[in-house]
């Protein structure tokens, strides 16, 4: 088997491992390979990843991990890589500064830097630093050439050759800034819109409840913007939001929709609710957690130009048959390892450092 090969059996290895933690139950399984070794053990680390920081709720966590699952088969990551070089050059060491915004949300790129025979140093985010060391060690179990591959450090990044960086906007100038004699990936501040048309279903709606609920809101590809059409009657739109009601319960979100419903309400904004979600008309991308922006639109060439010229600023469009690339309604935080983040091929990237 060659090295290629045996990485690819690694994280196949290690999706089985992670299809024991899903939302419907926690379940161990039969013939996994070091299960006795890991499995109460990344249990361990998920309860506390979720104390350590109360935005990773139980749901959100075991959303994660049955995505990941899903993403890590023989199937999907040979499809990814299929159109790939990645024999070329010698490996190089590729640091990486992860956000924290949502569980797991670097664990693209880790993956990338090591499928494509680089090793990796790994600045984790203080809100998310429990989960991929585990993981790490998993795969150094599965695969030993990752021992000497795989590095996490909290201390100043030094010795590295290229770098992949998430932060926002303003962390990215001073990274652009920082990292400018070494190859880099810079990703900025993103959000994710949907297009109502007016054509949609019931079930479109609750399936667009997923794209903006899920993780809170939190991550770049949650829909935090809608175009409508002039004149639109948000109705449909609530009802089927309404089933994710018990959102409300959880004090942190909660404390934010409080929060922010007297801020608008305070400066007589306009604004529609539903006792767990605030909309309101208003031009920028990036709405507060609890709240969706929205905006008019009169012509739909009109909002196709303005998505192209504003594509610098958003991560997903959801639409139903409006624009190419579109997301489907409910799949913005189920990614194939193919989509990247803004757009931008990683293993092309990390081929040619």
């Amino acid at each position: 088997m060659d090295k290629i090969e045996k990485r690819i059996q690694a994280f196949v290895k290690l999706g089985t491992f992670l299809s024991q933690f899903n939302r419907k139950e926690i379940h161990q399984k039969e013939n996994i390979e070091f299960n006795d070794l890991f499995f109460d053990g990344f249990k361990h680390q998920l309860k506390v990843a979720g104390e350590k920081n109360t935005w990773f709720t139980k749901e959100n966590l075991l959303f994660s991990c049955e995505s990941w699952a899903n993403a890590l088969t023989l199937e999907n990551i040979h499809k990814w890589i299929e159109k790939e070089d990645l024999n070329t050059g010698s490996s190089k060491k590729v640091a990486i500064i992860m956000a924290g915004n949502i569980p797991l949300v670097g664990f693209h790129d880790f993956i990338a830097v090591l499928i494509s025979g680089h090793s990796v140093l790994v600045k984790l985010s203080s809100n998310d630093k429990h989960l991929l060391p585990f993981l790490a060690k998993y795969l150094e179990y599965v695969n030993t050439d990752f021992k000497d591959t795989i590095e996490f450090t909290d201390k100043k990044l030094t010795g590295f050759d290229a770098v992949i960086a998430t932060g926002s906007n303003n962390t990215a100038r001073y990274f652009e800034y920082y990292f400018k004699n070494k190859p880099s990936i810079i990703r900025k501040n993103r959000n994710s819109v949907a297009v109502i048309t007016g054509k949609e279903t019931e079930e479109d709606y609750m399936n667009l409840s997923e794209d903006i609920f899920c993780y809170f809101g939190l991550g770049c590809r949650s829909v935090s913007k809608l175009f409508v059409p002039r004149n639109y009657n948000f109705d449909p739109f609530f009802k089927g939001m309404f089933h994710k009601q018990e959102i409300i319960n959880n004090f942190k979100y909660a404390n934010n929709y409080d929060y922010n419903k007297a801020v608008y309400l305070m400066s007589e904004f306009d604004l529609l609710e539903n006792g767990f979600l605030m909309i309101k008309e208003d031009t920028s991308y990036s709405s507060p957690i609890s709240s969706v922006f929205y905006e008019y639109y009169d012509k739909e060439e009109d909002l196709k130009i303005k998505l192209f010229e504003d594509r610098e600023k958003i991560q997903c469009v959801v639409a139903k048959n409006f624009i190419e690339n579109e997301i489907a309604f409910g799949e913005t935080q189920q990614p194939n390892l193919w989509d990247y983040a803004d757009g931008v091929n990683t293993l092309d990237f990390l081929s040619k450092i």
